[in-house]
């Protein structure tokens, strides 16, 4: 778990967090043609904590993760402060 990828201050969002993976544009290409997702190259994330989503929420639902905030727009953030106590906490 990488802390120095962290901004000192402000919201990250899911892929921030858990990461995503990179899309080349023959990937993109290829997916569109077979009607596979995602249909559009993306750069790579890299994970600060490396697990998947539904085990995000998971933790999330009994407490174990913080609790996003909800901004206009149905966007779903967790504030920086959060995720570093999140880690200071699994690394004692």
């Amino acid at each position: 778990m990488n802390t120095t990828t962290l901004p000192e201050t402000g919201y990250l969002r899911l892929k921030q967090i858990i990461g995503q993976q990179a899309v080349s544009p023959e990937q993109a290409e290829s997916n569109r043609l077979s009607g596979k997702r995602p249909l559009t190259p993306k750069e790579g994330i890299p994970a600060i904590i490396p697990i998947a989503a539904s085990t995000l929420w998971r933790k999330v639902e009994k407490g174990e993760f913080p609790q996003p905030k909800r901004l206009p727009g149905r966007i779903t953030v967790w504030r920086v402060e959060d995720i570093r106590q999140y880690l200071a906490q699994e690394s004692a």
